[in-house]
């Protein structure tokens, strides 16, 4: 039995949208947990419209929604509210992301779930916690990015901060979640109650800062933007050739030895300014310099040859459409690059012919559910009424 049965017979309910709940929950999905989803009526989880589309599906949507089922009701509704408590009843996870406060209002609390539940795992997902501080705050990827540091250090020297192009902090806060719910599921023979869980952005953040954190709480050490380059080493960082760049990383003294000779650059190896790794750090301008006047006399092939053959650590800059179409990104079989189901599966150990399941429409099983948890059919008539689909 494959990783992809780990999770099978836990049933989640997702309450979340946006990134980083809906990752959570799919990770547990792909697992083979149950999940199903809770959206609005009416426009359902706010990713679907976001650009670009698919099918008129925002792709971001399409990313972390997969191996769901979607049920579409009003939550403002007392109807739709008593409905998702009913579904509640039966579910081991419950992951939500609304503003800290809003489940509450809603009647869908950790005290009114725990109330028709007494062993679920509640998972409650914000951008800076329910605190006094966090409480009020809105948050999104990017805002956390620049509140906790990351785009400060995250540019050229000379440039303006800047975002990282992937949603790291969303991404990693999913990813935290979906180990807390694993570690609370590993627990809860020895659990008695209920367990409430919370992952924010905000934490998400400043873990991936934890190098320069104690950098700078330790050893007093200010970092710095230095755009692809690393405050610990050097040379670490792209270089321009004559027709592109290449990423080089020789981190060691050896490496650095290997790396002019390679260059015939040899006499960068007797320089005092370079001696060392601490020289090179402390020279890193002038070292820049030195090698870039002779990576740009020739090609990115003819470097990432050269250099690879003396074995030093370098590889090419790709574009996303190289990195893609590169033959060992085929062979890994991360990317499922099939048009009509494009996507991109868990970097986990899973059998790679295992189907994965597109997101599915907003509500396409909102009856199906239902039923199996016991509505009558006149209840389900009423909750998937006109007022409570899509128009």
């Amino acid at each position: 039995m494959g990783l992809q049965h780990t999770y099978q017979g836990i049933r989640v309910l997702d309450l979340s949208e946006n990134i980083a709940g809906p990752l959570a929950c799919m990770i547990m999905a792909d697992l083979g947990a149950d999940v199903i989803k809770i959206e609005r009526a009416v426009g359902g989880d706010s990713t679907r419209q976001l650009p670009p589309q698919r099918e008129g599906t925002g792709t971001v949507f399409s990313t972390v929604n997969r191996n769901k089922r979607s049920v579409a009701l009003d939550l403002a509704t007392r109807q739709g509210r008593d409905a998702v408590l009913r579904l509640a009843r039966d579910v081991d996870v419950v992951v939500e992301s609304f503003r800290p406060g809003v489940a509450e209002r809603l009647g869908l609390g950790f005290d009114d779930v725990t109330a028709v539940n007494d062993r679920v795992i509640y998972c409650s997902i914000s951008a800076f916690g329910r605190g006094r501080l966090g409480h009020d705050r809105p948050g999104y990827d990017a805002l956390v990015q620049a509140f906790t540091g990351i785009m400060s250090l995250t540019g050229d020297p000379d440039g303006r901060p800047a975002r990282t192009a992937p949603s790291l902090v969303d991404i990693s806060t999913g990813m935290w979640a979906g180990m807390s719910i694993m570690a609370a599921l590993a627990n809860r023979p020895r659990q008695d109650g209920p367990v409430r869980l919370e992952s924010t952005l905000i934490d998400s953040g400043l873990f991936m800062m934890c190098h320069q954190i104690i950098g700078l709480v330790a050893a007093d050490f200010h970092p710095q933007r230095l755009g692809s380059a690393a405050p610990s080493t050097a040379p670490y960082q792209e270089f321009p050739t004559s027709d592109g760049s290449i990423m080089v990383a020789a981190a060691t003294n050896r490496l650095f030895q290997k790396l002019c000779s390679a260059m015939e650059a040899e006499e960068l190896v007797d320089d005092p300014r370079f001696a060392t790794v601490t020289d090179r750090v402390h020279h890193r301008e002038d070292l820049t310099t030195e090698l870039e006047k002779v990576f740009v006399t020739q090609s990115s092939g003819y470097w990432l040859a050269r250099i690879a053959a003396a074995g030093v650590p370098v590889g090419p800059v790709h574009s996303l459409e190289e990195a893609l179409a590169h033959p060992l990104t085929k062979e890994r079989a991360l990317v499922v690059d099939d048009p009509a189901a494009a996507q991109v599966r868990l970097p986990l150990d899973q059998d790679r012919d295992l189907p994965l399941v597109s997101p599915p429409p907003l509500g396409q099983h909102t009856e199906d559910i239902l039923r199996e948890a016991g509505f009558a059919p006149e209840e389900i008539r009423a909750l998937v009424s006109a007022e409570n689909t899509l128009p």
